[in-house]
């Protein structure tokens, strides 16, 4: 297998001999351009209808990089090794994970493409619409603005009714925050409360959840753009409205913390989790751009002798696979009417794989249906998943591989594209530890008798781990990753925790401290002269 990287980021996977599954690496189709929207024309565009305008969240789920790579690869949780030749691509894996991106990097560029695509959709929606439409236009606006003021600290703003070919403002990110806030609490009074059945549209609960998360990270946001990595000052009255909007969410019976944990992950994760608020839902088939596109998830890491036949790519950090204790379910549990199909576990996988074998031959890889054994490599050797892994040099087994998003066995004989996982954005479980580390920054009001530890341990116990005796900031931090892992939640969780710019395994030195947000694209300073580049860059 051979990565290459095209001009918009598509590698490229050979074919592997005799495998009768596979999966294809997708070409996530980022139709957006450098600015806030096409430059050409001089009259207003025309706003398209609420359901393309959802369409925009594709962008987030449909491949294994840009926002997800930003979000994840740079953390301490997940690196792309370079396995020979493959996953090379040019080095856009291993700058992530090293900290030594700049404005030309084309996963950066890329995102910025996509997600200004998506200001630009919300915009015509949030400005000309009416009722519902324009609560629901308000709500995506506030969402996709949240993550371009988080990625790169400035965000394009203009009217609806612009010419097409007009130059964009740009918000300050103290002014972006601001106005996420204002936008969401002006589109909470019209969106309906959730009931499940409503989790991929907006809600009322949705836009507490995401309020809850502005007003978190305020504080970096409201930061001196040339201190980005902080040290942040978190004002209680922030804090008190990150609680007040936690507990309207969990006012609500239809959602409560899930026993089974990877009900919120797995293929019907649509019907049997009571915590995904707002998810970005399937579609009938994943390559049609129409749902969550959760098969990378596991194609991107898994060896290609597993079912599903894969990329072998990813891998966590071992020093991440070391925080969880052993009896944590979040760490690995095999699955009933999965595991017995696939051969793995969900969650992370290291030692000897396993999955369906040829009964003829049980050294080759089956299919879903032949008995489960011991998988080898491509030269015969057993197929052990190694704890370490480099950011330069690897075999085939080098490193720990994960199963966050198990697949529907009954569709991987036709690779999986048909499994039904949708991706949560928000999630119930997050909203708790927000509440709980709003209380331990210094929120006074609506406690109603939690604590941070209670909180804590409410969702430890549950997970099967061990309760704590204390919570700081620090072992909230390793809670949060071990709850919300690969959820694209990480980077912007350590630079809160003034923790991204430190060392993790296979990045010995700490990064510049500007590398808390990411460049200005050199192609959108050309384009838009309202841009500044961020600090340091």
């Amino acid at each position: 297998m051979k990565n290459i990287l095209k001009s918009r980021f598509v590698p490229v996977v050979a074919a592997v001999a005799a495998l009768t599954v596979s999966c294809s690496k997708l070409d996530p189709k980022l139709e957006a351009p450098n600015s806030i929207a096409p430059n050409s024309g001089s009259g207003a565009p025309t706003p398209p209808s609420i359901a393309a305008v959802y369409e925009q969240l594709n962008q987030l789920t449909g491949g294994q990089g840009n926002w997800f790579g930003l979000q994840e690869h740079s953390t301490d949780e997940i690196m792309g090794p370079t396995r020979g030749t493959d996953w090379d691509d040019f080095g856009t894996w291993r700058r992530l994970h090293l900290h030594t991106w700049g404005p030309d990097h084309n996963q950066i560029n890329d995102t910025w493409n996509g997600l200004n695509g998506a200001l630009f959709q919300t915009t015509l929606v949030a400005e000309t619409a009416t009722g519902l439409t324009k609560a629901e236009g308000q709500f995506l606006r506030a969402f996709f603005r949240l993550l371009v003021c988080d990625i790169y600290g400035q965000v394009q703003t203009r009217p609806a009714t612009a010419a097409a070919n007009a130059i964009p403002d740009v918000l300050t990110r103290s002014a972006a925050i601001d106005a996420v806030i204002a936008e969401l609490e002006a589109a909470v009074p019209n969106l309906p409360a959730y009931d499940r059945n409503n989790r991929g549209q907006a809600t009322k609960e949705a836009a507490w959840a995401l309020l809850a998360k502005a007003y978190l990270n305020k504080a970096v946001y409201k930061q001196d753009p040339a201190s980005p990595a902080g040290p942040f000052t978190f004002a209680p009255a922030d804090m008190n409205k990150v609680i007040e909007y936690c507990n309207l969410v969990a006012a609500n019976v239809n959602l409560s913390l899930d026993p089974q944990y990877w009900d919120n992950f797995k293929w019907n994760n649509g019907t049997a989790s009571s915590e995904n608020i707002f998810v970005r839902k399937a579609g009938s088939d994943a390559r049609a751009g129409n749902g969550a596109n959760l098969v990378w998830q596991t194609c991107q890491s898994w060896h290609y002798n597993q079912r599903p036949s894969s990329w072998n790519g990813f891998v966590t950090l071992s020093q991440f696979y070391d925080s969880f204790e052993d009896v944590d379910v979040r760490k690995s549990t095999p699955l009933a009417g999965y595991t017995n199909l696939v051969g793995s576990n969900a969650g992370f996988l290291v030692g000897q794989a396993r999955g369906p074998v040829k009964p003829s031959n049980p050294k080759e890889p089956g299919v879903i249906g032949d008995p489960i054994g011991d998988l080898y490599d491509r030269s015969g050797n057993p197929l052990v998943f190694t704890r370490t892994a480099s950011i330069f040099f690897n075999g085939e087994a080098s490193g720990i591989r994960v199963n966050k998003f198990p697949l529907d066995p009954a569709t991987i004989n036709d690779g999986a594209w048909g499994s039904q996982n949708e991706f949560p954005f928000l999630r119930f479980a997050d909203v708790r530890l927000m509440k709980a580390e709003a209380l331990l920054r210094g929120g006074t009001t609506g406690a109603n008798g939690e604590t941070p530890l209670t909180i804590v341990n409410s969702i430890r116990t549950l997970r099967g781990a061990s309760p704590l005796t204390a919570v700081t900031l620090t072992s909230l931090l390793a809670e949060r990753g071990r709850e919300l892992y690969l959820e694209g939640h990480r980077r912007t969780d350590m630079i809160r925790f003034g923790r991204f710019n430190a060392p993790v395994e296979e990045r010995p030195n700490a990064s510049e401290a500007y590398k808390a947000v990411y460049p200005i694209p050199t192609t959108a300073l050309a384009s838009n002269p309202n841009l500044k580049q961020n600090v340091g860059y």
